[in-house]
């Protein structure tokens, strides 16, 4: 597909047969090249890319560096470190890898550029959380920089299984939020869901991973408080009533796909509590304890309710 002046692809291939500028391989923070696509760069392209690669390590994780590509089509090596000596990644590792290797290449003047599925390897990360992450970054790249050097994105699957999911989670999620959403910021919904004594939170299947207040995208000729009801009955099962405007959140990073705006609400849940949609799971949480792992500011706005419900009850019951 194309977004902008910027084609994106996904092919089923060896990466270390593709014709772009730049290649990317999926490095452990000390630079060795000893398994998975990086052993094949090295073999292919020579022991040269390991040895300039280690001078510049050990580096932090989801950092990217740049090599010269030895004896391979491409130019250059993008290094983009997906874990470290323990071989263990996760998902703002990775997101913090492929944004680096964008970066890097937009700062080289770099014009093509090939990833692999960054952690999916030797770090067991799962294909389909990868793929999606990584069109994140890419849809922020071409929406955030001005003038992008990069007119050609490709990812490169060496499994038919793996360029399946790639091709599905990829374009896939470049197109729906290409023709959705053309202009931001994006305007969204969270809701406060008072429910048994505590307040509803959704566990995300889709990165970013954690707990978070459900809610989602306005969708258009929606009011904002219609698309909480929406989103709320659509990951929790609940009817939302007594609904109020709570706060609006618009840190150009409470998102770290891309800049979104969201109004909160608060009301009290009905009905059966059950996961759907994108929710993975659904639970009730007292104020007093709250999961560990919460995405985007969900954990601020909670916060600031909780603040004003203790000497502002009233105006929500």
């Amino acid at each position: 597909m194309q977004i902008g002046g910027t084609e994106i692809s996904v092919i089923e291939a060896d990466i270390t047969e593709v014709d772009v500028e730049a290649i990317v391989n999926a490095a452990n923070n000390k630079f060795y090249m000893g398994g998975g696509v990086a052993l094949a760069i090295k073999k292919k392209g020579g022991k040269v890319i390991e040895e300039e690669a280690i001078k510049e390590g050990p580096v932090d994780l989801g950092k990217a560096i740049l090599t010269t590509a030895g004896s391979l089509k491409a130019k250059y090596v993008i290094h983009a470190v997906t874990m470290g000596m323990d071989f263990k990644t996760d998902e703002e590792i990775i997101r913090k890898a492929t944004e680096n290797s964008l970066l890097l290449a937009q700062n080289n003047k770099i014009s093509s550029i090939a990833f692999c599925a960054l952690g999916c390897g030797v770090g067991g990360f799962p294909y389909e959380a990868c793929a999606k992450i990584m069109a994140q970054e890419v849809f922020k790249y071409l929406r955030e920089i001005k003038n992008p050097t990069l007119k050609r994105i490709v990812f490169v699957l060496y499994s038919h299984q793996a360029y399946q999911v790639f091709l599905k989670n990829v374009l896939g999620y470049l197109e729906y939020m290409y023709k959705k959403i053309l202009t931001g910021p994006y305007l969204t919904v969270d809701g406060i869901v008072e429910y048994k004594d505590g307040i509803v939170m959704v566990e995300r299947s889709n990165p970013p991973f954690g707990w978070a207040l459900p809610g989602g995208f306005v969708d258009y000729g929606e009011t904002v408080q219609d698309a909480a009801v929406r989103e709320i009955k659509e990951e929790t099962g609940l009817d939302f009533l007594d609904v109020k405007q709570f706060k609006v959140y618009s840190d150009p990073k409470r998102d770290p796909r891309f800049h979104t705006v969201s109004v909160v609400f608060v009301g009290k849940g009905k009905g059966k509590l059950k996961a759907a949609t994108d929710a993975k799971t659904v639970e009730v949480f007292q104020l007093n304890n709250l999961p560990k792992k919460i995405a985007f500011d969900h954990y601020n706005i909670i916060k600031d309710f909780i603040a004003y419900s203790q000497c502002c009850k009233n105006k929500f019951s």
